[in-house]
């Protein structure tokens, strides 16, 4: 059990992470798969990978049944907990990269049913071909094909778009950030897409937008109003960090030891389409 725990814990924690969006629960699910491990027959654990990944499956299934009713008594947007990454892939890493998908496809994932977020997170991001999703799931395999369909379909993604975002480049992110250091709206608005969006999330524990921020206009305003207030709040203590979260080119922005919010990008074939802000502090212990 000792062997199939450091084998198999980073494989499961991502798959638990990515259907849970609670880095928390993700790991209360791997820990208590691999207890119940422990009682079962050698005969049942032939195939370790499947039997692992089916019982972290089904424990992140009931996990999502009980998160959807708290999420309905949510404070404002609800975004997925960030995940601090490695920058190459690393014996003791507690994710593996290679399986994980962008954060915007994180947010994306909370319009799908648990079931048809389960069928698009082990076939998308773990690469699991659709009869092994069926007995995972104990379906058949036409109807775990018309699950990613209307996944797929519910998530904007036509079945031909590959589901990798676009890489967002350091000087990309540099150059953005100087814009509004320097309050330079014009350039500001030439980096955003017409249709443009901030979502943060506060879980009412810090101020933060209760609806997403829309139009070009609204938003420019908003990160350059935004980033003036916080200079003049915290002035020489606020620490802007370009962090490795969840794969990506992310900024962590801190004031001394207080990490305020982390911020995702995703860009629209060069420009800034969706913005997302964390600032709730409980989402920020593990970064």
């Amino acid at each position: 059990m000792e062997e199939l725990y450091d084998q198999y814990r980073a494989l499961l924690f991502t798959l638990a992470y990515q259907l849970t969006g609670s880095a928390a629960d993700a790991e209360d699910a791997v820990q208590d798969v691999f207890v119940k491990a422990c009682d079962v027959h050698p005969e049942r654990l032939e195939e370790p990978k499947a039997y692992l990944c089916k019982m972290v499956t089904n424990r992140c299934l009931n996990l999502q049944k009980s998160a959807r009713k708290k999420r309905e008594m949510y404070v404002g947007p609800w975004l997925p907990e960030p995940i601090r990454t490695p920058e190459a892939d690393t014996l003791d890493m507690t994710v593996v990269r290679r399986d994980l998908l962008s954060y915007a496809m994180l947010v994306l994932l909370e319009r799908l049913t648990p079931t048809e977020r389960t069928v698009f997170v082990l076939r998308e991001a773990l690469g699991f071909d659709y009869p092994e999703i069926a007995e995972l799931l104990g379906k058949q395999v036409a109807n775990c094909r018309k699950l990613m369909s209307r996944a797929r379909n519910k998530m904007g993604i036509s079945e031909e778009e590959p589901v990798a975002a676009e890489a967002v480049e350091l000087e990309w992110v540099s150059r953005f950030l100087t814009s509004l250091e320097e309050g330079n709206v014009d350039h500001v608005l030439s980096l955003l897409t017409e249709d443009v969006m901030v979502v943060a999330d506060g879980g009412g524990k810090v101020t933060a937008a209760t609806r997403p921020i829309q139009t070009r206009d609204r938003v420019a305003r908003y990160l350059l109003g935004g980033f003036k207030g916080a200079h003049s709040h915290y002035r020489e203590s606020l620490q802007f960090e370009y962090a490795p979260l969840n794969g990506e080119t992310s900024i962590v922005i801190r004031s001394g030891d207080e990490t305020l919010l982390a911020m995702f990008m995703q860009l629209r074939r060069g420009k800034l389409a969706r913005i997302y802000f964390v600032l709730n502090p409980d989402k920020l212990v593990r970064i």
